[in-house]
């Protein structure tokens, strides 16, 4: 016999068929509602996409200076505002990662000097 779960899916999914066809009929018939269901479900959703860029960024220099960086290569038309936003908002983050990471490695180093002392 078969399983309960099984039959239920298979119903389903045979009901979905109708609802496609259906859906896909008035679309063809010109119901833009339909049509604009049917699409949604078919076609992939197209993302914005940052475009690929080159320019020279010194990744060893201060944050302030490769935010700099960043600003010349949009001033020199060599990368847009919108993608420069992005490096910059980048490295902003990096700063603050590794700001992070420099008072985890204090605070530890405190911590020993402490327990040293004790």
């Amino acid at each position: 016999m078969p399983d309960k779960r099984l039959l239920a899916t298979q119903a389903a999914l045979d009901e979905m068929r109708n609802i496609v066809a259906m859906l896909v009929g008035r679309a063809l018939e010109g119901d833009t509602n339909a049509a604009s269901i049917v699409l949604s479900k078919v076609l992939p959703s197209v993302k914005a996409q940052a475009e690929k860029v080159q320019f020279d960024l010194n990744t060893d220099a201060p944050i302030s200076e490769q935010v700099a960086q960043v600003l010349d290569a949009i001033a020199a038309g060599a990368i847009a505002p919108d993608v420069g936003r992005l490096i910059i908002d980048s490295v902003a983050r990096l700063s603050d990662v590794r700001a992070t990471e420099e008072l985890a490695a204090r605070i530890e180093a405190l911590e020993e000097a402490r327990d040293a002392r004790a």
